[in-house]
């Protein structure tokens, strides 16, 4: 009951931030155009990314599912500044249901996600290729169940809701004004972000087809944007979020033989963090820039600081880890793409004041900032150290000066 109350939660909040921030964009109700209806179905090869996926036996192997979805999108007209910059995109909310085979290994997780697209390109006056991204939140999972105290088999969702992205290629056939075709690719991806463990997530490939229906449609725009619309220069992101996560720890057992052990340690631990960045634009869309970053992580450099005596999980205890072994601070890099509502943000970056393995790292960002009223943006992203191992999510509210 208590997982259901927090999906419901979470997706209520997920239309809220987009019902507000089309309200704060588009001004009034006349600079909303191109409203749509669009159904697809979605064939997907799921790819053996994880330890646990490649050793289910043959007749259990989870390596194929099938998809659909049903989505809501709305464009800008030309009477809104985001519509005279931005002429091809739309945006809007959608539902999809996955059936995973076999049903009794992951379950057939329902989703409910924003998405944003846009041209990329147009071959014809009816033809062109598109390209489409979604977040949001999937529920139905069967969950990871542990045999024992330690994650001897590792499972690849540990969560009954976990996080959704999507990201694909598409080609848009204009039959006529109101009725569209598309056929593409996409990619897939659920994990909850280590906010419980294991986490190796399901990743999955495929092919993408549907049709679209448009209410209202406009006549055919021109892609560039009108004169004056747009100036070069800076911007400034000030952000500060939080999370919950959990902590793997690598140990050896006592005496000189055995494996190391990979040991779930129980509970959660707080994370939390400020950014202060500076971002160029370069043009309506792209933009880069850096950003100094510090971090309080709860669980940051544990090892050290476990008591001896423990046999299960259950029994670990620590000694409090020292501030300056909880805290870091790091420079990194970004580019961001800018549409309407929601810009996406990729960073790379490395902590240069920090003390221990867990915060001396090499870090990746990928966040949606999605702005709900002037510069104000409701920040979810991901954190990852040296490209392959998961860290934490990452809430926040931020606000940006000069936008």
């Amino acid at each position: 009951m208590a997982m259901r109350l927090r999906f419901i939660t979470l997706c209520f909040t997920l239309v809220a931030v987009l019902c507000a921030a089309v309200t704060s964009s588009a001004g009034s109700p006349s600079a909303v155009t191109g409203r749509s209806v669009r159904l697809d179905t979605r064939p997907m090869w799921v790819i053996p990314t994880c330890q646990w996926l490649r050793d289910l036996p043959h007749d259990e192997a989870v390596d194929a599912a099938v998809g659909m979805n049903l989505q809501y999108a709305f464009s800008f007209s030309r009477d809104n500044r985001y519509g005279r910059l931005y002429p091809h995109a739309y945006q809007g909310i959608g539902a999809g249901y996955v059936a995973f085979m076999p049903r009794t290994t992951l379950g057939h997780p329902a989703s409910l996600y924003i998405f944003q697209g846009s041209r990329i390109t147009a071959f014809s006056p009816r033809l062109s290729l598109n390209y489409e991204w979604s977040f949001g939140l999937s529920a139905g999972w069967h969950k990871y169940h542990p045999a024992d105290g330690f994650d001897v088999l590792n499972g690849a969702v540990g969560s009954k809701v976990n996080f959704y992205l999507n990201a694909g290629v598409m080609l848009d056939w204009r039959l006529s004004r109101r009725w569209h075709l598309n056929a593409g690719i996409d990619l897939s991806h659920y994990s909850d972000g280590n906010t419980n463990l294991p986490n190796a997530g399901i990743n999955a490939a495929g092919l993408r087809a549907g049709v679209a229906y448009t209410f209202d449609p406009d006549d055919p725009r021109e892609s560039c944007p009108l004169p004056g619309d747009f100036t070069r220069g800076m911007t400034w992101d000030v952000m500060a979020y939080g999370a919950a996560r959990q902590r793997v720890l690598h140990l050896m057992p006592d005496g000189d033989d055995g494996e190391e052990l990979r040991v779930t340690v129980p509970g959660h631990f707080a994370v939390a963090g400020v950014s202060v960045a500076g971002m160029y634009r370069l043009d309506p869309m792209f933009a880069v820039g850096a950003s100094v970053d510090m971090q309080y992580d709860e669980s940051a450099n544990l090892r050290r600081y476990l008591v001896d005596g423990w046999t299960t999980p259950d029994q670990m205890r620590f000694t409090r880890q020292p501030l300056c072994r909880r805290i870091a601070a790091g420079l990194a890099i970004h580019a961001e793409l800018t549409m309407p509502i929601f810009t996406l943000n990729v960073g790379l970056g490395r902590n240069i004041i920090a003390r221990g393995k867990d915060t001396e790292v090499f870090y990746q960002t990928l966040a949606v900032k999605s702005y709900v009223w002037l510069g104000l943006f409701v920040n979810t992203g991901y954190q990852l150290c040296r490209f392959r191992n998961p860290s934490h999510l990452m809430f926040g509210l931020g606000y940006t000066f000069g936008r």
